[in-house]
This record gives C-alpha cells, structure tokens and sequence, in this order.
C-alpha cells in the first residue's frame, strides 16, 4: 500500500487505487458491449443479419462518435474554466449506464439508438477520466500508475467475460449486466478523489460562446511544439486501434466461425496478454519515455495487423494459430497504447489548458473512429455477396495503411516541452535516447 501512495500527490492509497477502479468499470463497456454483445446482437439473423448488421454497427458507432468529437473539445474546456471534471464525468457515466440497461429490450432498431446514446456518453467520460491522470498523480509516476488502470482496465474485462462464461449469459442479457457492474465499480472514484476548484462559474453567455471553442483550441494546439504533428498522427493510427476494439468479436465468431462462447474465452485469454503488457509497457514509459515506447507499440501493431489479416484467408488449425498470435500482439499493443499516448499528451499540454487540449485530443480519436469505422463498414457491405470472408480480411488489411502513416508521422516529435512542466529530470530517459526538445516538428 506504500508504494501505491507514493505514486499520488494526497499520499492516500485509496486515491489511485479508486481512480483506477474506474478503467475497471468503463472497460467492462467497452469489452462486453461495444467491442462484444452490439455487433453479435445486430448481425442475428433475427435482427439485421451479418451484412446490414456489420454495417449498421459501424453507423451507430460514427453517429456516437462523431457527435462526441464534435462536442469533446468544448466540453473539456468548460472542465477547465471550473477546474474540476468529477461532476461531468459522473454525468457521463450516470447516462452510459442508463442507455445500456435497456438496450436489447426496445427492438433492433431502438437498441441501436441508445447504444448510440450509450456509447457517446461512455466516449465523453473518458475526457474528463484521463485529465484527471493529473490529479491522482506525480509527474515522475505518469506512467506507472497509467499502466496500473489500463491493466486494471484489463482485469475488468476479465471479470465480466468469466461472468459471461460461468454464468452461461446470452448476448440479449449482456447489456444489463454490463450496466449494473460499470455503475457498481465507477462508485469509488466520486467517493475518495477529491479535486480543487478554481471558484469560477460558468455563465449562460460563456456556455453560448464556448462553441467557437474548437477553433480557439486549434489556435492554442499550434502554440505548442510538437502537439499538431503528434494529434495528427494519433488520428490515423487511432483508426486502426479503435476499429479493432469495436470489431474483434464479430470477426473472430463470423470470419473465424468460432462459437459466442469460445470466442469470448479466446479474448478473455488475450486480455490476460494485454493485463501483464500494460504493466511493462508503463514501466517502459517511465524509463524510456512515451514517445519512444508508443513507437515500439505502433511497430508491433503494424505486424499483428498484417498476421491477422493473413490468418482470415487461411482455413483450419494453421489459421486460427495465427489468428491467436496475432490477437496476442494486438492485445499487447492495445494496453501499450492507452498507457503511452495519454501520457504523451500530458507531455505536451500546458496544465493551464489541460482539459481543453484532452478535449482536442478526444476529437482527434473520434474522428479517426468516424472515417476508419465507416470504411471498414462500406468495405464490408459492398464485398461481402462477392468476397465472403474474404470481405473481413480486406477490411482488416486496410487498417495497416493508417497505422502506418501515424507511425511515421509521430517519428520526429519530441517527448520533453518543458512547457508542459512534466518533466523532471531526476526521473527523465538519457537525452541522447530522446529526440531535441526545440527541433523543428510541426508545420506552422
């Protein structure tokens, strides 16, 4: 328990520990309905079929997310302007809970519509869950205790995916019970951390003119160095990173024909992968930095991406083999990418600006999500009759491209603006494995 409260600025154990209870319950969402029981569900034959369910699902999750991505960088500001993200996190919450409650009991057509509602408000939260990264702790242990919610996250995924096997419960039945677990484990976090207020308010007038946010925002991104190119990047691997997420059940159960219920120990078994990685990919980033470690976690995706796209056009034993490896380095990846970028967004964020810039960040992911589902969707849709399976693996294969160019887009943007007053040098990498903090690494 000491070497818990030395990571949080309170000194409490009980802070870091209930901040990261919450990766544990959203990612309960995010394993069992988004990336499990919606797309299964929409692509029944009793629903929508495999086709226009594939697609269909893609369009709930462009419409949740982009409207999100539209609102994010104004909602992070408001955060700002009050100094506190509790109360719009615990909004949030209270809304995602509530849609996926009742999502499969309202018809195909309605339960798409609130998983639209649900997974908005699910995306929302998590602006205001990674600012707060700031207030449970010190700059020097940013991605220790990153890496223990992202694995604690990760453990969440286990216990509602055993929940599932143990308890034989069907994808209709799913939703409740990912919304009765999220409420039940999002609970410490508005109990034990405690924030500062600025003592500022918000006036009807500032509310009106936060809309013209977005464009402020970019002003202020621009300012610091380094942060455009970095953002830019993240939208295009972002796209393969999220798309992945959504679709991972739906392929391994149609494309690989795995039963619903081998398919969900096969990714309980590679979640156990990504609980241990994303304890080492933190500790990478305290000892490495961000920047270098989400270099090595882009690379390893690129090869899973490849041998998994490979894998669908391959029948029998050799195929699923090579399905599970690279489910393995995907799931890797995965934690290794939530750990790392969020810190190197905090790298580059002056802590004035936070929320707003988590907020431009947000958008930024969003936004990749919206163009990278909808063409996976229309790939799908529009090869599925000709290509069968053969659909899946071009649309897997497609995601490799944006991986890519993220990839390379990030290659020469440093991890160490003082601005940001993150750094500390007592904790910091050798500066010959870093790239020089005043290079030139963005367009003006």
């Amino acid at each position: 328990m000491q070497a818990l409260a030395a990571l949080t600025p309170s000194g409490q154990a009980r802070v870091p520990v209930a901040w990261a209870l919450y990766d544990f319950a959203n990612t309960i969402f995010s394993f069992a309905v988004v990336s499990g029981a919606i797309g299964l569900w929409l692509t029944e034959a009793a629903q929508f079929g495999e086709r226009d369910g594939n697609f269909l699902l893609s369009v709930g999750i462009v419409l949740s997310v982009g409207l999100n991505a539209i609102v994010s960088p104004v909602l992070g500001a408001l955060s700002d302007r009050g100094g506190r993200r509790l109360p719009f996190l615990l909004a949030f919450t209270v809304l995602c809970v509530g849609a996926t409650a009742f999502m499969a009991d309202v018809g195909p057509t309605m339960g798409l519509v609130l998983f639209i509602v649900a997974n908005f408000a699910y995306q929302a939260a998590l602006i205001y869950y990674d600012a707060t990264l700031r207030t449970v702790s010190l700059p020097a242990t940013r991605g220790r205790l990153s890496g223990i919610g992202v694995a604690v996250g990760y453990m969440g995924t286990i216990a509602v995916g055993l929940t599932i096997f143990f308890l034989d419960v069907p994808v209709e039945d799913r939703f409740r019970l990912s919304a009765v677990m999220f409420a039940l484990f999002a609970i410490p976090i508005f109990l034990v951390v405690k924030e500062a207020s600025t003592g500022e308010t918000i006036s009807r007038g500032e509310l009106g003119g936060s809309f013209g946010q977005l464009f402020r925002t970019v002003e202020h991104a621009r300012g610091v160095p380094g942060l455009g190119r970095f953002l830019l990047g993240r939208f295009f691997y972002s796209d393969a990173v999220n798309t992945v997420i959504v679709v991972m059940s739906v392929v391994t159960v149609r494309a690989m024909g795995m039963t619903p219920t081998v398919a969900n120990l096969v990714l309980l078994g590679l979640t156990v992968v990504a609980v241990a990685a994303s304890f080492g990919w933190g500790r990478l980033v305290d000892s490495w930095g961000p920047k270098r470690t989400l270099m090595a976690v882009l690379w390893s995706w690129a090869i899973g991406l490849v041998l998994g796209g490979l894998s669908i056009g391959i029948s029998g034993p050799i195929g699923i083999g090579l399905f599970l490896i690279a489910g393995a380095i995907l799931g890797s990846g995965l934690g290794g990418v939530q750990v790392a970028d969020r810190v190197f967004m905090l790298r580059l964020s002056p802590p004035e600006r936070l929320g707003e810039l988590f907020g431009l960040y947000g958008l930024v992911g969003k936004g990749s999500q919206v163009i990278g589902q909808l063409l996976y969707g229309l790939i799908l849709l529009w090869t599925f009759d000709t290509l069968g399976n053969g659909a899946y693996q071009v649309a897997v294969l497609s995601l490799l491209l944006t991986m890519l160019i993220g990839t390379w887009l990030i290659r020469t943007v440093s991890d160490r603006w003082e601005g940001s007053g993150e750094i500390d040098d007592r904790a910091a990498p050798p500066p010959d494995r870093l790239a020089p903090a005043t290079a030139p690494l963005e367009p003006r």
